[in-house]
């Protein structure tokens, strides 16, 4: 595509394009790792790549400074692929379209993956320019970040030296992180029965659709709804008024995902078939109003079906409607330290019913070990009282907040210098790699900031045009003066 002149810096959009040329989704990096390697092959630079596809370029420090301490700049390589739900396009096989939207960098009809693209392609053009001052860099790019930081918790970190680290992803300008939540995966299962499609019956497609959905970290605090969970509280409502079958239900992609669409497929009796039809009227005008805010997009909608074949027994959906309708959602406790920070979540991003089981997945995040834990216990509970089992996976630790950081310091100093004003220091719901390379890394000193981005994991997503080359000139300047 043809970049404007208001594209700057040239190189880092360049290296943005090249590296959305090709898929990579979480689980999907390995082209965009070949770029990476490439890259480092064509300069002469010192690459390593290991079984995850992470990529580690080195680049000496420029002359005067290679003696110096070493600095990591890191990012991952992996996007989430959200696109709108009836578009046929298969982001696994085909790279996203660039489209450039007045002040914003956006994609055609899907996710931009500026979270985390923009920090690969700045580290490029730092590693790439032949003149900026810095110590010697070691540019870490990890991969599947989105889905558990897999990753970053596979890299060997003996191959790093540098104990100080530029994470480039955050997502709000003039911010510095300087802490985040730890989280953790729960994937849960139920098992089901089905019967035969009894006589008498009339199937509906239920969906609940037009919520604006977002990052079950970033955007967790501002309350937007669950279409998961909203689908549930109508469907166990319907439930407790006549006998309800499920037979399908999907919803959500990826568990870190605010899930903003939801389908069903259920079958009631024809004598109950007004009432249902009522109720739904009713819930549609109930979530207009409750989320007249945060959603406004929001709706409830049934239409009459085809009959399927076999339907879960009365009973067992009762059970899955019961489970999903008590299970906990959003925010569970606030930061008592932070004004603001949430501090304990949950999100059930995935939700899938199968031939003879029902699934769904949760992201946990917090920012307090017992409190994550116990969340856990609580999904474990419920899920056992329906009988069914819960595994967890991805585990991440939290970052704690460095009372000493120089890093910090000198990155403050380099804000005032580039923006002529102060920086915020705060700390992040959302899961950063950091913690991660803290664990990895005794004493690592560390901060995360990056470029304006909206919507992220969303068709919405955009990014600053303008506040890149901000980002990366207060990048430039931090190596600078370190």
């Amino acid at each position: 595509m043809e970049f404007t002149e208001n594209c700057k810096p040239l190189s880092v959009f360049r290296f943005f394009e090249e590296l959305s040329s090709v898929p990579h989704g979480s689980g999907n990096t390995r082209a965009i790792s070949d770029i990476c390697v490439e890259f480092a092959k064509w300069r002469g630079l010192l690459c390593y790549r290991d079984e995850f596809n992470n990529v580690i370029i080195y680049k000496d420090g420029s002359a005067g400074r290679e003696s110096e301490e070493p600095v990591i700049i890191q990012g991952h390589l992996d996007m989430v692929c959200a696109k709108h739900p009836d578009d046929p396009m298969d982001m696994s096989v085909e790279p996203i379209k660039l489209v450039i939207d007045g002040d914003y960098l956006r994609a055609e009809k899907t996710s931009l993956g500026g979270d985390d693209t923009i920090a690969v392609a700045m580290a490029l053009a730092i590693l790439d320019s032949k003149t900026l001052s810095h110590p010697p860099i070691e540019a870490v790019f990890t991969t599947d970040e989105e889905t558990g930081m897999f990753g970053a918790a596979g890299l060997d970190a003996s191959r790093l030296r540098g104990k100080r680290m530029l994470n480039i992803d955050s997502e709000e300008e003039g911010v510095f992180t300087v802490g985040c939540s730890g989280g953790m995966r729960a994937n849960c299962e139920i098992p089901v029965k089905r019967e035969k499609y009894g006589d008498g019956l009339v199937s509906y497609n239920v969906t609940v659709s037009g919520l604006l959905g977002g990052h079950s970290g970033c955007d967790i605090d501002k309350e937007r709804g669950s279409s998961t969970k909203l689908i549930s509280r109508f469907l166990y409502k319907a439930s407790q008024l006549m006998p309800l079958r499920l037979i399908e239900m999907q919803g959500g992609d990826f568990d870190n995902v605010i899930p903003s669409k939801t389908t069903a497929t259920v079958a009631v009796s024809g004598i109950d078939c007004e009432k249902f039809e009522q109720l739904a009227e009713e819930y549609d005008k109930i979530y207009k109003h409750e989320l007249s805010v945060s959603d406004p997009g929001v709706y409830l909608s049934v239409v009459k079906a085809d009959g399927k074949d076999g339907t879960l027994t009365v009973k067992d959906s009762e059970n899955v409607l019961r489970t999903l309708y008590i299970m906990p959602q959003g925010i569970q406790n606030m930061s008592s330290d932070i004004k603001g920070l949430v501090q304990t979540s949950l999100n059930m991003g995935i939700l899938k019913l199968e031939k003879d089981c029902l699934k769904y997945s949760f992201a946990v995040r917090s920012s307090v070990l017992s409190q994550k834990k116990e969340l856990i216990d609580r999904i474990t509970a419920i899920t056992e009282l329906a009988g069914g089992t819960v595994g967890t996976h991805g585990e991440y630790p939290g970052w704690e907040y460095k009372k000493v950081s120089p890093l910090r310091d000198a990155a403050l100093a380099a804000y005032r210098d580039v923006y002529g004003g102060e920086a915020v220091i705060t700390a992040t719901h959302g899961g950063l790699e950091c913690g991660l390379f803290a664990d990895k890394i005794p004493g690592l000193d560390c901060i995360s900031y990056g470029p304006e981005l909206h919507d992220i994991h969303s068709v919405n997503e955009r990014l600053g045009i303008a506040s890149v080359k901000r980002i990366y000139d207060l990048t430039c300047r931090i190596l600078e003066l370190i």
